[in-house]
């Protein structure tokens, strides 16, 4: 096998789903099965710190205990743990606390040059040290595009915020270096500031020397894209980074935080390009990031062939026959099946990209949760040739009789797809009938809606014993709250329609208005206010 430093997975714990330790374990004998080496928890303050009661306070947190043990399991695995935490933005929830307020610039961002916050990170490093046995970390400091914009400019004036950023990065890395690490971190804001927003480039951008110059010798950049799909992008962010002294990671993504299904097939036609890229430009640090945007509705362990594929592709092995023969032989169930888990994500309609490539979309949590009388997506639905959910549903139905322990996979999704066949479409319907005065059809409608109430319990159920397969009780309050709401609203419609029909009004205001086109014309919001109501603010 081709050798890399690092080939490994980072696993989203801070998206409202904390993996379970014994799912934790679970997924590090796939990995090391697959040939990955190490593993990343990527967790914002969903670990223990000594003296903050509030970081990650009712969140689910691993306690040092826990990530002890998952540390020695990886070990002896032969896979390294490798904590990921960040150091700059993306403290959406710590924020909301106000003890917390004195270490707060804007949004989700620290306050640099603020004593009290390099007394946290100092904190949190002797956390790391005590708990982890690599003396790697991932320190994130990405996405942090109001840097220096907030607080801080109130209390210091504007400063240039290329020099901002290192000169908190130089502060974090004397911290990681008085515990023994050495860092990597995303390297997206180094190219935001200099392109006034843009990270990604086709030909080789140049950084002037006070910048690619002044990074710490102890901390390495993490060139992350999971968005291309030909390799010329890939090779010029390489060549890029290259002006940067220091070793350069790679982070690819298995695309899982897109809704309930994953994008097994885009993850492949992302990556297949980027490993090419890889093994060209010899890089020797590989991550596989396996984000739980909005909710962590969608399992990790759905994306065990892309993880396969992957793999395999970064050792040149680009043979598809090859691959799912290999998969087959490591899992015990087909490649094909464990690919069907797209399907409640497959449109007949494709759109594609500038490059001739098909866009991704989410019609399994756009059409689930668009809400049936305010019919914010319904323009889209009228445009879509029906999506064949029946047929979703009954072909991931037969698979879980297939795939052995990974069924409850398909179920879930199986049970989704049986609340999208009717669902689906429900609103433009229900829309076009009323429109017509059509009270005949609206009858019918209203034991669909009935229906539709029943098969939402059903899948509840079913996503809930998924959830507690695989994570720990914190965050599924926010599905019971979604999606017991979703199954209320419908309820709601469904009375307001039968009191239409029996004349005790005479107007469903709702369905008086015009339905305008919204978003790029795909099914693709994956936030969940976004999609249920325009009042949600």
């Amino acid at each position: 096998m081709k050798k890399y430093r690092h080939f490994g997975v980072m696993l989203d714990c801070s998206r409202d789903g904390v993996m379970k330790v014994s799912a934790v374990k679970q997924m590090i004998d796939c990995l090391h099965k697959m040939g990955y080496n190490t593993l990343e928890l990527y967790t914002e303050d969903t670990y223990e710190v000594k003296g903050e009661p509030y970081f990650g306070y009712l969140r689910g947190r691993y306690t040092a205990e826990e990530i002890k043990e998952i540390d020695a399991y990886a070990k002896s695995r032969g896979i390294e743990l490798i904590p990921c935490i960040q150091t700059l933005a993306h403290y959406t929830a710590l924020v909301r606390h106000t003890e917390y307020a004195d270490i707060v610039d804007t949004n989700d961002i620290l306050l640099i040059d603020e004593p009290k916050t390099y007394e946290l990170l100092d904190k949190i490093f002797a956390t790391l040290a005590e708990n982890f046995t690599s003396r790697n970390v991932n320190i994130g400091m990405d996405e942090a595009h109001m840097v220096g914009l907030g607080r801080y400019l109130d209390l210091h004036g504007y400063k240039n915020r290329n020099e901002l950023i290192l000169k908190h990065l130089n502060k974090v890395s004397k911290i990681a270096e008085k515990y023994g690490f050495t860092a990597h971190m995303w390297s997206d804001m180094f190219f935001r500031l200099k392109t006034k927003g843009d990270y990604y480039v086709d030909e080789p951008l140049e950084f002037p020397e006070e910048i690619t110059k002044k990074v710490p010798e102890n901390v390495e950049l993490v060139y992350w894209d999971y968005y291309h799909s030909t390799q010329k992008t890939y090779d010029a962010m390489f060549e890029s980074h290259k002006q940067f002294d220091g070793n350069i990671w790679f982070a690819g993504g298995a695309w899982c935080w897109n809704g309930f299904a994953p994008l097994n097939w885009f993850t492949e036609q992302t990556m297949l390009p980027a490993m090419k890229s890889v093994l060209k430009n010899d890089i020797k640090d590989v991550m596989i990031t396996c984000w739980g945007d909005n909710g962590k509705e969608c399992s990790f362990f759905s994306l065990l062939p892309a993880l396969y594929a992957v793999r395999q592709y970064a050792e040149g092995n680009f043979d598809k026959a090859s691959i799912e023969k290999g998969f087959q032989k490591l899992f015990k169930a087909s490649f094909a099946d464990f690919m069907l888990l797209d399907l409640p994500n497959k449109t007949e309609r494709k759109f594609l990209d500038d490059n001739g490539n098909e866009k991704v979309q989410n019609p399994c949590k756009s059409l689930f949760y668009s809400d049936p009388f305010m019919g914010i997506l319904d323009n889209l639905v009228s445009q879509e040739r029906a999506i064949p959910f029946t047929d979703y549903a009954l072909q991931l139905k037969k698979a879980a009789k297939r795939v052995g322990k990974y069924d409850y996979l398909f179920d879930t999704l199986s049970k989704l797809c049986s609340v999208l066949e009717i669902k689906a479409e429900l609103g433009v319907r229900t829309r076009r009938a009323y429109q017509a005065k059509d009270k005949k059809t609206l009858t019918r409608i209203c034991k669909e809606f009935a229906e539709v109430e029943r098969r939402i319990a059903i899948f509840h159920t079913a996503f809930l014993d998924l959830w507690n397969r695989e994570n720990k009780p914190q965050g599924w309050e926010v599905h019971d709250l979604r999606l017991g709401g979703l199954e209320r609203r419908v309820k709601t419609c469904r009375e307001k329609l039968q009191k239409y029909l029996k004349g005790k009004i005479t107007v469903i205001e709702e369905l008086e208005e015009e339905i305008l086109p919204y978003g790029d014309g795909t099914f693709q919001s994956n936030v969940h206010t976004w999609i249920v109501s325009m009042s949600l603010v």
